[in-house]
């Protein structure tokens, strides 16, 4: 059987005397960038009205979100208890655990919070960050790639990979679905390339937003079927796993988005002159 043995990747990217930059952090603070010049394109072509002092104010209040309900909703989903008995772990993010979904909520609040003090409308705000987003996905799951963590479940296939932090956990030697990889893919560089095509043209409030999370909970939930469940949590019921339990509402959501969005786009065309006069919207 064909496989992969874990390049030797060092999780650490830099070492300056007692400081430690690792890729992981680089990869958010690379997404995080990358998520300010977006913003500040679409802020002009769309008219947001933030402008330079709002985009900064935006990109900040996202970091805060993001890095903050990240942890906390792993603590909370996947952490099973073992955070509570000692809290202080929850602030070494070093060694890992973040979650999607806590850090969707976190910069959802957080776009709330720009929206009223900036006067700017909310979903139009999610849509520029909806845009943005599979960047940091991408680069995030490349990061967990080199940290071996949040592999894929025992494979026979030829692209299987041998984790040697999976082995030392587990005892088990066979080759594993790089599902990191799968994830970054899909979630990044699929999702980012069709965020990209939709953007190019008009759409109603909150389309964009629906489009990415519909998109996103479809991805994550085939992928969790080759990824390996947290070794705390365990399947759940059926062969499900958490990561698919929590990603169902994102997808539902994303599916009801894009449904309003268009519901809307119809009412405007029909309610447009242009339309019973021969002309076309948004010509």
């Amino acid at each position: 059987m064909a496989a992969f043995m874990f390049p030797s990747l060092d999780p650490i990217a830099l070492q300056l005397g007692p400081l430690t930059v690792r890729w992981y952090g680089l990869a958010y603070m690379v997404a995080f960038l990358a998520g300010w010049w977006i913003l500040k394109v679409l802020d002009e072509r769309w008219g947001l009205g933030l402008g330079p002092d709002g985009q900064a104010a935006s990109v900040l209040a996202a970091v805060i979100g993001v890095v903050a309900g990240g942890r906390l909703g792993y603590v909370a989903f996947y952490g099973a208890g073992a955070y509570w008995r000692e809290p202080v772990r929850i602030l070494q993010m070093w060694d890992g655990g973040m979650s999607f979904h806590g850090g969707l909520v976190g910069i959802l609040l957080a776009g709330v919070w720009v929206s009223r003090r900036y006067g700017v409308s909310f979903l139009r705000l999610c849509d520029a960050g909806a845009v943005a987003a599979p960047i940091g996905l991408l680069l995030g799951r490349l990061a967990n790639f080199v940290n071996q963590e949040l592999w894929g479940r025992v494979t026979t296939a030829s692209w299987g990979v041998i984790f040697p932090k999976a082995v030392q956990l587990t005892g088990d030697i066979r080759p594993r679905h790089p599902s990191q990889l799968y994830e970054a893919g899909l979630e990044g560089l699929v999702l980012f390339a069709v965020m990209l095509l939709l953007a190019r043209r008009e759409r109603s409030a909150g389309e964009l937003t629906g489009w990415m999370l519909a998109l996103y909970g479809v991805f994550r939930i085939f992928v969790e079927f080759f990824r390996e469940p947290d070794i705390q949590i365990g399947f759940i019921a059926g062969g499900i796993t958490m990561g698919q339990v929590l990603t169902l509402p994102v997808l539902l959501a994303g599916i009801w988005l894009v449904w309003r969005a268009r519901r809307r786009a119809d009412v405007d065309a029909g309610s447009d002159p242009r339309r019973e006069s021969g002309g076309s919207a948004g010509s």
